[in-house]
């Protein structure tokens, strides 16, 4: 899954337990994130930290947790996150993680750029582990 969707859509995307088209979401509750500007500060609810592998509450950069993705997801996600800000478009992409616990994890990242007062101040979304589909 790959692609951007108008931010008008925000709402219907971020239904919890939903990814698109009410296709149901294995693995359960989804990791909830914020990436802020312009410092590019995360903050990771505990599903996140799972996901990558991390210990709960661990501080960790963007460039840090962005080297946790494979070259091709990272470079996709890159591509999208670039269009999403300069846009203002959501979008929905499925990456290949490299848990720093080893093995390999697949995640729906759905992402949307967050304003306060017409000013982008950040990217924010839901992360989901989809490694049962690419099994």
């Amino acid at each position: 899954m790959n692609h951007s969707w108008p931010i008008a859509e925000r709402a219907s995307r971020f239904d919890l337990g939903v990814v698109h088209d009410s296709l149901k979401v294995p693995g359960g509750m989804p990791g909830l994130w914020r990436c802020e500007f312009p410092t590019e500060r995360l903050i990771w609810s505990d599903a996140v930290y799972d996901l990558f592998g991390l210990p709960r509450g661990a501080l960790i950069t963007r460039q840090e947790a962005v080297r946790l993705y494979a070259e091709h997801s990272r470079a996709a996600m890159e591509r999208l996150r670039n269009h999403a800000l300069k846009h203002h478009r959501g979008f929905t992409l499925d990456v290949e993680l490299r848990p720093v616990n080893g093995g390999v994890r697949w995640m729906r990242l759905v992402a949307a750029p967050f304003f306060r007062a017409g000013t982008l101040t950040a990217l924010e979304g839901l992360k989901f582990d989809v490694s049962a589909l690419y099994r």
